[in-house]
Formats: C-alpha cells, structure tokens, sequence
C-alpha cells in the first residue's frame, strides 16, 4: 500500500466556487490541528497575484466557519502561487519552479476545476514531467457514463499508477457515511439478520428541501441520477451490504466494495421514475423544455448469496419536504403466535443528516389496551459535535497521507456507471411534481413493501448541501 506522505499540495482553482467554500476553509482546519505543515500551491487565472490569493482566503474562511488569527498566519505563510492558463506549458514550468524552490519532489495535484479541463491539466504535467513521485486528486464528477468514465481513466492512467489516483466523494468523509463501515462489523448484534433470510428491504432516501440554488446551468448537465445516486448514494449502498472485509487497509475494503456493485445488474427502464419540480424551467440556465430530472426513484437487486431476492429502493430529490438523507432497513414478519394481533415489522433506520440517529423499531403491547400493538422506536442519536472533522478536511487530509480507503478505485467508478448507464441513454417520462412533496405520484410505482419511510426533521428550515 502507498503510505508516501505529500511534500506540496497543488491545486487547480484555487479562485473558484469550490475552492472558496470549501476548500480553504478545510486547509485552515488543518493546520488549526497542526496536520498540515506543507507548501499550498494554488493556481488560478483570475487572482492577480498572491496578496489576491490571500486575501480572498482570508475571506472565505471568515465566511465559513470563522477564522483563527494563529493558523491562518500560518496558512498564509505556507501558500504560493502560480497565475496562468491550464493549457499552457508556461504555466508548469512556473509550477516546476515553485515545487524547486520549495524543494517538494512528490506533490499531490487536486484538481478543484471543472471535469472538461482534467485531460488538459493531466496531459501537461505528464507532458512537463511533474507527475513523477506525484499523487492526482480528482473531483466527480468521473465523466458523464460509462463511456466517458472509461476515457477519463486512460488519461489518469497514462500519467499516473492506479496507487496514485485519489477520485474524491466528498460524501465518504461525512463522518456518518465513514463510519458505517465500522458500526457494521465492529458490533455483533446487526450481523446475525444481516441477510436475505431476514431483511424484506432497504430503503435509502436523500431528501433536500431546496432547490438547484442557482445552479441551473450546471444541474442541465447532470440531473439526480448523475448527481447523487450514481455516487454518493451507491457508496452508502454498498457500504451497508458489502461482506465483511479481510483486512482493514484500503484495498480489502475497497474490494469488498467492487463486488458489491460487480453484484447489481444494470437498472431497467420499468424501475426508475424520474421527476422535476414545478418552477424548475424557469430557474436560470435551464431549457424551457427541459427534461433533466430533479427527483428519481429506483429499485435494484443486488444478485449475491446474502442478498438475492431482496428489493432496494433509492429516492433522491431537490424541493422536498424537508433535507434529510435516511435508510430504513425492513425486516421479515417473524413466524409467531400472535396472530391476532395487528403486527408491524421491525426495522432499522440510520439518519446521516442533518443528525445522526440509529433506531430500532419494536412491537409492544399498547399501554392502554392489552389486546392492541404499538409500534416503538429504541432511538440513539446527537448532532454534530463543535469541531468534528469536516469532509473535505478528512478526504484531503487522506488523499495527502496516502490513505485510499474514501475515494472510488478505476473499477468501482466504471462499475457504478455501467449500472445506471442504460437509464441515462433512454428517454423515460418525467413527471412533474409541486415544491414542498415527496416527488411526483408516479413514485408510488416504486414504492417499497410498507411504502416509503419519510424522514421526520424537527427544523428543517436550513438548507444543507450535499
């Protein structure tokens, strides 16, 4: 395993959206816990010179989650800067000089830029020989379908080794998603019904209350299934139904992982509904006719000795009800002798966000009447706690450290896009559904056995980006 720490981060954007929001704040949060101590490269366009570069840091930072005079005179102090265009040589060759001088000879390369310019930028540090001893990291999207994915890969591969390929989910850094891996193998009491014999269904939902927040023109190129299923929602598919892994290091667990999706034949077009809210031809950048889909639903198999026969069901949505991501797992009505009881099955219901919550669901005797059931949640759960990692500080801290366990490996990337490739190819109706509902009626044609379990959020009046 590659466990080569990076001498330098260089990253491409560094005055874009991504960068602003996320990105600067996440370095802050590191070096405020002493576990970044190398030279910040940004490169950029826009930014006139590095004061500029500094300045705008400064403010993002300010804007997102406050900043420490102490670490961000640090940051500040480790930052440099090299102002150019992707596509021009001249602009390496000051990175090379800026790396020289800072005497790092295994940087790590995030590209925080649009995926239309990671080819560009690929090629030229392959071209200019920066790529030697160097790690890439790479924001999703990974290409547009199987087709495009496979593309990007032979790129990424001509210049460096599979080791040294970090393709960054964001969404494997939230700590819930992190640890699920962890709460199924390190606790003895899920494994027992964790399997065909007893779960009825899975049920994973991802709900946002807000729209696409001005991103019309960037949502016509994607819609749901690109921008949430076919990733972030696959990864906690998997994550929850994956076999026990022989090892802890990043390879066996991402093995396990491959299988699972290796597992699930492509999704046909009688097993998805596709949705837009109403008012969402109107937002700017979107086509009067679009056809581009703001809700999906789904139903797949996973055909595996633990899993065959059992029906999964992911829903994601813009302009829902409320922002919450929620799986439910159902079980299996036991064989009993209380047959004349109105039984529910038990269930188990994990919430990502916007807390974390862990509940079981029972069958009890009504406390008002002998002869009647309730059904009653043993619940676990917190928020948030003050300073917990942020996802973009632990998947750059990673991807720096050399540790691959949270980021998508060749196959995985091209495995979950051949299972939703032949949906993306073939036109399926879109109903359109009013802002502030569980998508359209259509829905109900995917509709889990014991309908769809909608997340319950007490404030859900603050949006939470995925």
């Amino acid at each position: 395993m590659n466990i080569r720490k990076s001498g330098a981060l260089v990253f491409f954007g560094a005055t874009g959206d991504l960068a602003y929001k996320k990105v600067f704040p996440a370095l802050h949060a590191m070096v405020k816990r002493g576990n970044l101590n190398i030279p910040v490269i940004g490169i950029a366009r826009s930014a006139p010179d590095l004061a500029a570069l500094k300045d705008r840091a400064r403010k993002s930072i300010e804007e997102h989650g406050g900043i420490d005079a102490a670490a961000f005179e640090k940051l500040a102090g480790m930052m440099r800067y090299v102002r150019g265009d992707y596509a021009d040589t001249s602009t390496y060759q000051a990175l090379q000089k800026e790396l020289s001088n800072a005497n790092c000879h295994s940087p790590a390369f995030y590209l925080a830029i649009p995926p239309a310019a990671f080819g560009t930028v690929v090629e030229q540090l392959a071209r200019t020989d920066c790529t030697r001893g160097a790690r890439v990291i790479i924001e999703k999207p990974f290409g547009r379908d199987l087709k495009s994915a496979g593309a990007l890969n032979r790129i990424l591969l001509k210049a460096f080794a599979e080791n040294a390929i970090f393709r960054i989910d964001h969404y494997l850094g939230k700590q819930p998603v992190h640890s699920m891996v962890f709460l199924r193998f390190a606790n003895e009491m899920l494994e027992p019904f964790w399997n065909r014999s007893h779960v009825e269904s899975f049920q994973i939902t991802m709900a946002e209350k807000f729209g696409v927040q001005g991103r019309g023109a960037f949502y016509e190129q994607v819609g749901t299934v690109r921008d949430v299923i076919q990733n972030h929602l696959f990864q906690i598919l998997t994550n929850l139904t994956m076999e026990p892994p022989i090892r802890t290091d990043s390879e066996s667990i991402r093995d396990e992982k491959v299988k699972v999706l290796k597992a699930i034949p492509p999704i046909e077009e009688q097993n998805i509904v596709r949705g837009q809210f109403r008012g969402y031809r109107n937002e700017p950048g979107v086509a009067p006719d679009s056809d581009v889909e703001t809700f999906a639903a789904l139903r797949l198999e996973i055909d595996s000795w633990r899993w065959r026969g059992v029906p999964f069901y992911i829903r994601a949505g813009k302009c829902l009800p409320v922002t919450s991501t929620e799986i439910l797992i159902r079980l299996r009505q036991p064989p009993t002798m209380y047959r004349l009881y109105d039984l529910h099955s038990n269930y188990v219901r994990f919430r990502i966000s916007p807390d974390i919550a862990l509940a079981l669901g029972l069958n009890v005797v009504s406390p008002v009447n002998d002869s009647e059931t309730d059904m009653s949640e043993v619940l676990a759960s917190r928020h948030p706690y003050p300073g917990e990692r942020d996802a973009y500080e632990r998947v750059l801290g990673d991807a720096m450290a050399g540790d691959a366990t949270l980021f998508a490996r060749e196959d995985y990337v091209e495995e979950a896009w051949r299972i939703v490739d032949r949906i993306l190819k073939v036109s399926t109706h879109v109903y359109e559904y009013e802002p502030n509902t569980w998508g359209p009626t259509a829905a109900e044609m995917m509709m889990p056995p014991g309908g769809w379990s909608n997340p319950v959020v007490a404030d859900s009046s603050i949006p939470h980006g995925h």
